[in-house]
């Protein structure tokens, strides 16, 4: 299991409709991500930026992420998500959500 933390910056006038969407997010949405290995995923919000965390349980985390990438209602979903989203100075060329290093994790 690996852990990813990304960031992606949220247009103020999106915020009431992008937590709207997130508080009944598609189920078909959300088979695709559990079927590609994402487990515990989370999205905060500080200040119109929004933190993501997710852990992935698979073994081929660029396989799983092309089969989200092709399926229909995700594409549909991120057509209505990206237009609320704006990514953030330094992220890489070819990102849209600016990746994180992990750098402390405490089981308890």
């Amino acid at each position: 299991m690996k852990r990813y933390g990304m960031q992606v910056g949220l247009r103020p006038e999106a915020y009431d409709e992008y937590k709207r969407y997130h508080a009944a997010v598609w189920p078909e949405v959300l088979d695709t991500i559990a079927r590609c290995n994402i487990r515990n995923y989370t999205i905060f919000h500080h200040d119109g930026i929004l933190f993501a965390s997710f852990e992935y349980h698979g073994v081929d985390f660029r396989a799983d992420m092309a089969l989200m990438a092709a399926d229909p209602d995700t594409q549909r979903w991120w057509a209505i998500m990206m237009p609320f989203q704006q990514r953030i100075p330094g992220t890489p060329e070819g990102e849209w959500w600016m990746p994180m290093e992990e750098m402390f994790h405490f089981e308890g």
